[in-house]
């Protein structure tokens, strides 16, 4: 590689890259950082599931259904309440079969709460938990999610 080449790798790739994209670091907000529970990085302790087929096998199609639809419903229920932040199907036909994303800080509090889980109680899904720690803005999820909805999915 020539050396001009080079100087203009090394100085103006990275504003390309980067610099273009990069937008002024937003104010903090405090009261914001308050309400969502943030630490001091903008972060805080979750525990997330991963849902998994379990033992139980429903082959009554009805049955199936009607437990699909009481799963659905506590899940809004836990959202509403403020427990769950974030839920959802993967979309591979794979053992995992979801996640949940609770607002506790303990695998034991989220065992509470997904022992409150119709598929959980009927054997067909199981619950793996583990604590987390992420962002502090997936407590608005819920919130801007019913902004974003036509529909909702458990009707």
């Amino acid at each position: 590689m020539k050396k001009g080449a080079l100087y203009f790798a090394l100085l103006f790739v990275p504003y390309f890259c980067f610099g273009q994209e990069m937008e002024a670091k937003p104010t903090y907000d405090a009261a914001l950082a308050a309400k969502v529970g943030a630490d001091d990085y903008g972060m805080k302790k979750y525990v997330i599931a991963f849902l998994k087929s379990g033992k139980v096998k429903i082959e009554d199609e009805a049955k199936r259904n009607e437990l699909q639809m009481a799963h659905l419903k506590n899940i809004q229920r836990m959202a509403l309440e403020g427990k769950l932040v974030l839920a959802g199907p993967f979309m591979d036909k794979q053992p995992i079969r979801g996640i949940y994303i609770f607002n506790v800080t303990t695998v034991e509090e989220a065992a509470k709460l997904t022992e409150t889980d119709p598929s959980i109680q009927a054997g067909t899904l199981e619950m793996e938990l583990h604590p987390w720690y992420g962002s502090a803005a997936l407590m608005e999820i819920t919130r801007l999610h019913r902004t974003l909805e036509k529909k909702d999915i458990s009707k």
